[in-house]
């Protein structure tokens, strides 16, 4: 029997917007301060964290111990620098093909949402001007645990409506791929890393993911109303 598909749930950063680069840069900035190694790889490891757990990860190469108090303000301190460079984001933020994505997904009453570890995902929307796509954005205070935990892509899909078997997950991170991988749900795997290419459909960019090759490959069938 043909599965069927009526809701697509995202990842925000590094499938919708080009903005991996600025979470990279307000990382890097405060690894710096406190001298402690940090690179493009762990960068990639780390994607999909929250933003506690990403300064927890830090700090474990540090020769120094923080107190929970401490790290809290480290995490406070990077999505400040994170903050200033987001805010030069526009539409051309936009990764390749998804603008066109969005509007025949809609077109055909799909049902969409957001699952993004990301405290900043609706001032980023705002920006890229690609906040009316979506019925519903995960608010990150109401998840217990974060990705690879799948516990955020099922709340998306509980706020849309959607069987898990009918959703579709895209996603660009280690972390994301693996709480996908734990769902019924399709996963589609963005990038060229090899955690990514773990999903049911790999693509390198985000120009290879279009509505009509989900119609033809996957099922996907518009909601009648």
């Amino acid at each position: 029997m043909k599965q069927t598909y009526h809701a697509v749930i995202f990842d925000l950063d590094g499938v919708l917007a080009d903005t991996v680069e600025y979470h990279y840069l307000a990382t890097k900035r405060v690894a710096d301060e406190l001298d402690i190694p940090f690179d493009r790889a762990l960068n990639q490891k780390m994607q999909g964290m929250s933003r506690a757990s990403l300064i927890e990860a830090l700090v474990k190469n540090s020769e120094y111990s923080f107190t929970p108090e401490q790290k809290e303000k480290l995490g406070n301190r990077k999505n400040e620098y994170y903050q200033q460079l987001i805010g030069r984001i526009t539409r051309e933020d936009i990764l390749p093909g998804m603008t066109d994505f969005l509007e025949k997904l809609k077109q055909n009453n799909i049902k969409l949402a957001i699952a993004s570890a990301s405290s900043n995902a609706k001032t980023v929307l705002n920006h890229l001007e690609i906040s009316q796509f979506f019925e519903h954005i995960v608010d990150i205070r109401d998840v217990q645990k974060m990705k690879p935990d799948p516990e955020i892509f099922l709340k998306a899909a509980d706020a849309l409506q959607v069987p898990y078997e009918n959703c579709i997950a895209i996603e660009d991170s280690e972390a994301g791929i693996k709480a996908i991988k734990q769902t019924p749900m399709f996963s589609i795997g963005v990038g060229t890393h090899a955690a990514v290419k773990e999903a049911d459909w790999h693509v390198d960019n985000t120009s290879e993911i279009t509505y009509e090759k989900l119609t033809r490959n996957i099922f996907l069938y518009p909601v009648i109303n």
